[in-house]
């Protein structure tokens, strides 16, 4: 069985999992324009290679990032939500508002 860590819950099977997207932040709808909002709502980056996502561990409802090799299926490590920006943050003084993606390097 193919298993997966949940942040909050430990490791799991993945079938306790749902696959939420493509993991990138929301911007602030009272500042951005039709065409950011659109870029949001509809664009995807689908590249291949490690890309953080949004997963579910649905039993407990805690969603989490993975960052997930979209060639090989393999999850490569998974945190949450506030550690991942804390880490997209400490990359780059604005990743965690502009990343769309995986790490860079």
């Amino acid at each position: 069985m193919k298993l997966m860590r949940c942040p909050l819950n430990g490791w799991r099977g993945i079938d306790e999992f749902a696959y939420g997207g493509e993991f990138f932040e929301m911007p602030d709808p009272d500042h951005c324009d039709d065409r950011a909002w659109s870029a949001h709502v509809f664009m995807r980056a689908n590249r291949r290679g490690p890309v953080a996502e949004w997963w579910c561990h649905l039993p407990s409802d805690f969603w989490f990032v993975a960052l997930r090799d979209t060639a090989t299926g393999q999850v490569i490590e998974t945190c949450s939500v506030p550690q991942w920006r804390e880490r997209m943050a400490a990359v780059a003084p604005t990743a965690a508002s502009s990343t769309r993606g995986a790490l860079d390097g």
